[in-house]
This record gives structure tokens, C-alpha cells and sequence, in this order.
């Protein structure tokens, strides 16, 4: 499997960890960056590439998941989440991970650097990679319905106040 990554300060020492581990179980791992520390980088651009890298993976058809990390994970998060098409989730615990597979499809997950140990976030990462999406009929309608959201800021059916 591909798997794009992406953090900023906060993260690097994770990334780098990352990039060995997932290497060495076999994926390829596309590290969008940052290479070198700089205390006052911004994370966006990195997480929106890790993001349209996996965007663009999956609609190739190639089996592809994204990994971003920051100190908490969230604006990380909210940044791989502005790319049509990716489902990022802040992941916490190997339960979160889980679930952000089999029941949201999750594409990419966002873990805080300063929140766990690499020990835990490694842990995180390799269920959300290991785990398949449930493919419940309860959950492609609801990830079908933030498409549709996405798309065309509506959701047939639904009352969505605009």
C-alpha cells in the first residue's frame, strides 16, 4: 500500500520513525514533508499534499491511505479534511482507529505528536492501515450523503439549512 505523510515541527521526529516502520512492512511511503526542522513552519501545505496525494492514489485506483501528524492532530486534521474526497480522522487510541476504517472509510488520520508516545502512535497507524472499511449499508449512505454534501451542498432527502 502507499501511504502519504505529512506533520510539521511537531511531528518530524514521528515521521521519521514512520517512514522506516511502514518501509519495512512493505509500503511505500511518499513523505510530503517537512525534511528539516523549523520551529515556525506551517503545516497546511504539507497536510493538503499528503491529502491530494492520497485524493489522487485512490482515484487511479491505487491503494493508498494518508497519515498527518501535528502537535494535536487537529489543524492537521481540518487541513487534509479541505481536499474533495479525503475523510481524515483524529485518531487517539487504536479504538478510534478502528472505527475511522470500518465505519467512515477513513482515508486519512491525524494523530497529536505531542498527545502519544511514537510506541502508541505507531500502534494507531498500524490498525488503521491493517482494518477495511465494514462496506455496511448504514455507513457507504452516510459517507454517500457527505459527498453528495461536498459536491453540491445539498443531501437529496435531508433538510440541511444553508
Amino acid at each position: 500500500m502507499r501511504i502519504h505523510i505529512a506533520t510539521d515541527h511537531a511531528g518530524l521526529d514521528f515521521s521519521r520513525h514512520l517512514i522506516e516502520h511502514l518501509g519495512a512492512a512493505g509500503h511505500e511511503v511518499i513523505d510530503h514533508g517537512p525534511t528539516s526542522y523549523d520551529a515556525i513552519d506551517d503545516y497546511p501545505a504539507f497536510c493538503i499534499n499528503a491529502a491530494v496525494g492520497v485524493a489522487r492514489d485512490q482515484q487511479a485506483g491505487v491503494d493508498a491511505l494518508g497519515v498527518v501528524f501535528g502537535g494535536s492532530g487537529n489543524g492537521e486534521q481540518i487541513s487534509a479534511n479541505k481536499v474533495a474526497g479525503i475523510r481524515a480522522a483524529l485518531v487517539w487510541s487504536e479504538s478510534t482507529a478502528l472505527l475511522a476504517r470500518q465505519h467512515n472509510d477513513a482515508n486519512v488520520i491525524s494523530i497529536g505528536a505531542r498527545q502519544h508516545t511514537v510506541e502508541e502512535a505507531t500502534s494507531f497507524i498500524d490498525t488503521f492501515i491493517a482494518e477495511p472499511f465494514s462496506e455496511e449499508e448504514r455507513h457507504v449512505r452516510r459517507i454517500a450523503q457527505i459527498a453528495e454534501y461536498e459536491a453540491t451542498g445539498r443531501i437529496a432527502g435531508k433538510v440541511v439549512d444553508a
